[in-house]
């Protein structure tokens, strides 16, 4: 399945994400600032978050987020596991998607759309099958069509396929749709969690016999 940019992505899509990016930095500037000020509070430093993800083409970017979960480790300096380290505060800022807010730059910047699949872990790319490996022929967005239909609830293979119909059929009417439901998934605060983990559980791959 070759990806085919439409006129939308090729002349329209980019100029709407540096307009609707920059103008939500000016407008939520105080949103930013008070978070900033509340994760050091909670959290401590360093405030920003910042992760290598797969972009475009899979080509890697720096992702910024607010930080949402503490650096507590155990008896061997590893990690506690997410559910211990993700703090009332954090389990907040994300509810509210304020801990995103951040990726307004990474969209700035081109590494990112205001919509598209959302930017994975740089380790699962040698994971996706033939079908998968295609939510990278747009760019990662803030939000995306499986965000919106089950988020963290959904399975990695339902999730990738909502991914992938994305991908087929981007238009200024889905993207539109999807930041409108967006806007209500945020504030019904729904599909933040997975049924067994804090956030996602890990992707280990899709069985091939599936």
């Amino acid at each position: 399945m070759e990806h085919k940019p439409t006129f939308y992505e090729k002349y329209v899509k980019r100029g709407l994400d540096v307009i609707l990016a920059g103008g939500a930095l000016v407008v939520l500037s105080p949103v930013l600032a008070v978070t900033a000020v509340l994760v050091r509070t909670k959290l401590g430093s360093p405030v920003i978050f910042h992760q290598d993800r797969p972009g475009k083409d899979g080509k890697i970017f720096r992702l910024y987020k607010f930080r949402s979960m503490t650096d507590e480790k155990d008896e061997k300096g590893n990690l506690l596991p997410d559910e211990v380290r993700l703090t009332a505060f954090g389990k907040k800022l994300r509810a509210t998607s304020l801990d995103e807010l951040p990726e307004l730059w990474n969209i700035l910047k081109g590494d990112m759309s205001v919509v598209g699949p959302r930017p994975l872990l740089v380790r699962y790319l040698p994971l996706y099958n033939e079908e998968q490996r295609h939510r990278h022929d747009v760019r990662p967005g803030l939000t995306g069509w499986a965000q919106v239909n089950g988020r963290n609830t959904l399975s990695w293979e339902d999730k990738f396929r909502y991914d992938v119909d994305y991908v087929q059929n981007v238009s200024f009417a889905l993207d539109a749709k999807t930041v409108l439901l967006t806007v209500k998934k945020v504030f019904c605060r729904e599909g933040i969690s997975s049924d067994s983990a804090a956030t996602m559980e890990e992707f280990t791959g899709t069985d091939r016999s599936v």
